[in-house]
């Protein structure tokens, strides 16, 4: 299975150190040059972890083969959606809410990186999401203490 992402998951997934999970998940995971770009600043809060990562899977793409219902939506998040319509993606990795709006509205299967770590654990690749949350909630990232402890509930812990 062939993952695409976008840069708020990403960045979500290596903040608490969950980057290796996506390989164990999917078969491969791609993004988009935009997506890269915005991720690697240098400076920027998992750059380097980010960097490392994505490293061979970064893929060029022409936005004028798609037409997507969007406005308002950032270069990355455009060329995510294209890019998991011209590798046939199976998901779409995306946090951003309005973006993931305009992706479900195109037919894209979205999963942020909350549901992926959920995934992560139904497929028995952790045993505990927790600690990921943990991470989550010390860093400078803002997830609602209402969606994080929704989220648990639903992992069972």
């Amino acid at each position: 299975m062939l993952v695409v992402a976008d840069s708020s998951a990403l960045v979500a997934l290596s903040v608490c150190e969950a980057l290796d999970l996506l390989l164990k998940v999917y078969d491969d995971v791609r993004v988009p040059r935009a997506v890269y770009d915005e991720v690697v600043v240098i400076g920027k809060s998992q750059s380097v972890a980010l960097q490392s990562f994505l490293e061979g899977r970064v893929v060029e793409v022409d936005l004028s083969r798609w037409v997507l219902a969007a406005g308002g939506l950032g270069q990355g998040e455009l060329e995510a959606m294209a890019l998991y319509r011209q590798l046939s993606a199976d998901v779409l990795l995306i946090d951003d809410r309005r973006a993931r709006a305009v992706a479900e509205h195109n037919q894209i299967v979205c999963l942020g990186a909350l549901g992926f770590l959920l995934l992560a654990k139904q497929n028995g690749q952790v045993r505990l999401v927790a600690p990921y949350i943990d991470k989550l909630r010390s860093s400078s990232l803002y997830y609602g203490a209402d969606l994080l402890e929704k989220f648990l509930l639903l992992a069972g812990e």
